[in-house]
């Protein structure tokens, strides 16, 4: 695009961060495709996203003009060709370094150069990621954080060879958008995960160790600290697979104990408790929409 905006946007993997990325640009006005593997979360990304802008029209967050506007601009996108028109595609697939390389490569040959490539790798290296693509220079980590559609803060990482002018456009799209970006050096964890990780484990190790209950534990962190949430609660959301997967990845780098998998966490993936996306984790679920919807 001549003046670098963004306003066509591609979100790959309709998973619980996919659909609130999804609803951050469609809701800041970008024209935003959903693409999955699965045709069918494609379209559960998009019922979840109508669910959450009505519920934002019934708050007053949002006019019903607004909302209505938003959803139309979430556009499914089942096939991956489709993506070749975007202007910046963020992966939201789950934490696998190969995963995300390959996925890279495959947008790499499929968009033109001017398409921005984001990761929203939450502890893996975007050098990395970025050495997947034959043009590093335009690939850039945006880590958003759960729940995407409620929180405001975007980690910018630019990796060793990323542009600066990719950045700028990642920056200025976060803007735009209504988030509120940092930037942070490619290390593990960025800034937000040094902290989140070794948290969440020390209070799954108390539920492990019969400590306290995980709602005394969770009301204890929001009563003394004032966070929104409790790290439990988080964990749920997030998927308790997901911080199986971050453990596995942020560990090896770091050889930190408080990084390492609890066996409580393992237990339950194998058990199938992943959170609130199956009903049950340490608290037990009626519905598996989208937070806040």
């Amino acid at each position: 695009m001549s003046d670098g905006s963004i306003r066509k946007v591609a979100v790959v993997g309709c998973g619980t961060m996919g659909i609130g990325i999804a609803i951050v640009a469609a809701r800041g006005g970008c024209e935003t495709l959903l693409h999955d593997t699965e045709e069918t979360r494609i379209a559960k990304a998009r019922e979840d996203a109508a669910a959450f802008l009505a519920r934002s029209v019934k708050l007053e967050r949002l006019s019903q003009q607004e909302a209505d506007a938003a959803l139309a601009r979430l556009v499914p996108a089942p096939h991956f060709d489709a993506l070749a028109s975007c202007d910046l595609v963020i992966e939201a697939v789950f934490e696998d370094q190969r995963t995300k390389e390959l996925l890279i490569q495959r947008l790499d040959s499929l968009c033109p150069v001017s398409t921005v490539l984001a990761s929203n790798t939450s502890t893996l290296s975007i050098t990395r990621i970025a050495a997947a693509s034959r043009h590093p220079d335009r690939v850039i980590g945006l880590h958003f954080c759960l729940p995407a559609q409620l929180m405001k803060l975007v980690e910018v990482t630019p990796g060793l060879n990323t542009a600066p002018a990719a950045f700028e456009r990642a920056w200025q799209f976060c803007l735009a958008v209504g988030q509120i970006p940092v930037e942070t050096q490619d290390s593990p964890g960025f800034v937000l995960n040094h902290f989140v990780i070794p948290l969440n484990n020390r209070a799954i190790r108390m539920v492990e160790d019969k400590v306290a209950s995980a709602v005394d534990i969770d009301k204890a962190v929001k009563a003394a600290y004032g966070h929104a949430m409790g790290p439990l609660e988080l964990v749920d959301l997030v998927g308790v697979d997901t911080q199986e997967r971050l453990c596995d990845a942020f560990y090896p780098i770091t050889l930190d104990p408080e990084l390492a998998c609890p066996n409580i966490v393992r237990q339950m993936v194998a058990a199938g408790w992943l959170g609130r996306k199956s009903g049950r984790g340490f608290y037990r679920y009626n519905d598996k929409q989208a937070f806040g919807a």
